[in-house]
């Protein structure tokens, strides 16, 4: 079911480790001409291009984009109260560990009089992406919304693609989460239509543009989020998940196989990788995926994407070139199911999120951890970070120099000035020591 890749005995340098981490045959690149298309028509006719893609996309058409804010507080009165407790639960956690995220104010003494002051600034207002294709996600919604709130943005407006299930509205436990965080400005458009519309809005109902735009998609999502960056800023281009567990001898071939099932049945295009040291866990759960993808709920999904070659089984030597490898492919999250996971810790630079030991599933991290579950896929987590508070938030440096202070710099300023041809620089420098203030200090 399940590809195996044996690097046993090979000294492998990182560029060859790159060219052999599994990844989907789906890019970006493909899907940019249509996406582009998507854009420019949301761009040109507003909310009827927005109508005819979701007819197109989701089979429905919305009797209105954007959701009332009786809809929204009637989902939350209906909400189940199971889902509702774990909901407050989420919210609770994320909304901790997210406060840990906002930089404090910062102030630094150069010198006798001249002071630089380091604050952090959230941007006016944010789109924020719900998928809603294959899986219901509320805990999307928390964990767009609590980084957003954590970093004090004033102005949020939620996306999440119309439901035929729901006659062309959101689904209402996506509402239901939007209301529980106060959240009253929701509209029913999804894929690339709806972060085009975000990014430049949409005047016909009223939707204004943002300044930053988050959260996970499909392809076509991502493809957006990368065509209007620059626009606006992204978190990441999430596409389809993945999971990378770093094994030795001591897991459980059950606990490995449990996590694996878990990502693959988010999507045919799911990553689900195991890196070992050792042969007889890689057999073991070779031997029992095919019987447990089976039994489920989701089976053809999951074995579609565990056969697909974005998913393997590594085999290495050792936990060393086990951590070369996971940084080379540079998951999206990262478990280590090893006999002395925080060993490893130091050795482990790119990952979204890791998941350190047995009783840390990622599963735990997509509802209930405190961490944020919206992270960088496809390897972008070599330079990107996971959504946060500091994702809506911009550094700004506050510069204050007294007279005395820019005197005692004067000469070095000029003299920098002078030599890259740039004396206009040095004379907003002199212009303060000459004339009438000459003499004063």
């Amino acid at each position: 079911m399940i590809q195996t890749i044996d690097l046993r005995g090979r000294r492998l340098t990182d560029a060859e480790l790159l060219t052999l981490v599994p990844r989907s045959a789906s890019s970006v690149a493909s899907a940019v001409d249509a996406v582009e298309a998507i854009i420019a028509d949301v761009r040109q006719r507003g909310a009827d291009a927005l109508l005819e893609q979701a007819e197109r996309f989701d089979r429905v058409r919305p009797t209105s984009i954007r959701v009332s804010a009786d809809d929204i507080a009637r989902a939350e009165r209906d909400l189940d109260p199971a889902v509702r407790s774990a909901l407050l639960t989420a919210i609770e956690r994320v909304r901790r560990g997210t406060a840990a995220q906002v930089p404090p104010e910062v102030r630094t003494e150069i010198a006798p009089g001249a002071t630089i002051v380091q604050r952090w600034r959230p941007v006016d207002r944010v789109g924020l992406y719900v998928p809603g294709g294959k899986a219901v996600y509320p805990s999307s919604v928390v964990m767009n919304v609590l980084a957003a709130q954590g970093a004090g943005v004033a102005s949020i407006a939620l996306a999440s693609p119309p439901q035929e299930a729901f006659g062309g509205s959101v689904h209402p436990t996506i509402l239901a989460a939007a209301s529980l965080l106060g959240i009253d400005e929701v509209y029913a458009m999804g894929g690339a239509g709806a972060i085009g519309a975000l990014a430049y809005g949409v005047p016909g109902f009223g939707l204004e543009p943002v300044q930053v735009i988050t959260g996970p998609g499909n392809l076509f999502v991502a493809t957006a989020k990368r065509a209007v960056t620059g626009v606006v800023g992204i978190d990441s281009e999430a596409g389809p998940t993945e999971i990378l567990i770093i094994a030795d001898e001591t897991a459980r071939a059950d606990l490995v196989v449990a996590d694996l099932l878990s990502q693959a049945e988010h999507d045919e295009l799911a990553s689900a990788v195991l890196v070992t040291t050792s042969s007889s866990l890689a057999d073991a759960v070779a031997a029992a995926l095919p019987a447990a993808a089976d039994a489920t709920p989701h089976a053809a999904r999951v074995t579609t994407a565990l056969r697909g070659q974005q998913s393997a089984i590594v085999i290495v030597d050792d936990l060393a070139v086990a951590c070369r490898f996971s940084d080379a492919y540079a998951p999206e999250h990262l478990e280590l199911h090893v006999a002395d996971p925080h060993a490893l810790l130091p050795a482990l630079s790119h990952a979204g999120a890791i998941f350190v030991g047995a009783h840390t599933p990622v599963s735990l991290g997509d509802y209930a951890a405190g961490s944020n579950h919206v992270l960088p896929t496809g390897g972008q987590a070599r330079f990107s970070a996971g959504l946060g508070a500091y994702t809506f938030l911009r550094a700004q440096q506050v510069v204050e120099y007294t007279r005395g202070a820019l005197r005692a710099v004067a000469d070095d300023v000029v003299s920098l000035a002078h030599a890259e041809e740039l004396p206009a620089h040095g004379a907003a420098i002199t212009a303060r020591f000459s004339g009438p203030d000459a003499t004063l200090d």
